[in-house]
């Protein structure tokens, strides 16, 4: 029962992370294509997409951490709720958007244009992200049987 248990984690973990990694070069190359579009210059794009890959790592780190600790028990268990998913959602894509603003003013040297970037990339990212999990939700990668629908 154990080693089940366990190689069932093993293939649950190598899901989320090739799921994690699929998402973040749709995401990179979202931030780059929309970034060069605004600029109107690809390096500027290339420049932005690459360097949040470095800051959404730490910051999505710093995340998880800050919803783990404030998401105890007096008991010290986690808590889970659809409330909980839905803030921690919405928390995400606040510090995600607003670093792509900071990174792209600091790079193109315009507020203006951290601005649109963001704002686009709050479209984008959504409409990726729904797309992203769909496919993922037909792929058997991880999971030990065929899902239906």
């Amino acid at each position: 029962m154990i080693i089940s248990l366990f190689n069932m984690a093993d293939k649950s973990h190598l899901r989320h992370i090739t799921k994690a990694i699929t998402w973040r070069i749709l995401g990179t190359l979202d931030t780059i294509l929309l970034s060069w579009f605004i600029t109107g210059n690809a390096l500027t794009g290339l420049k932005i997409g690459v360097t949040e890959v470095l800051t959404k790592m730490l910051l999505y780190y710093l995340h998880e951490r800050a919803w783990f600790n404030i998401n105890l028990d007096k008991n010290g268990n986690l808590r889970e709720s659809h409330k909980r998913h839905l803030a921690k959602t919405i928390t995400w894509r606040a510090v995600g958007t607003t670093d792509t603003m900071i990174i792209s003013w600091i790079i193109s040297g315009n507020p203006f244009t951290g601005l649109k970037i963001g704002a686009a990339e709050l479209i984008t990212k959504m409409l990726l992200y729904y797309l992203h999990e769909r496919a993922w939700y037909r792929i058997n990668l991880g999971l030990d049987e065929r899902q239906n629908n």
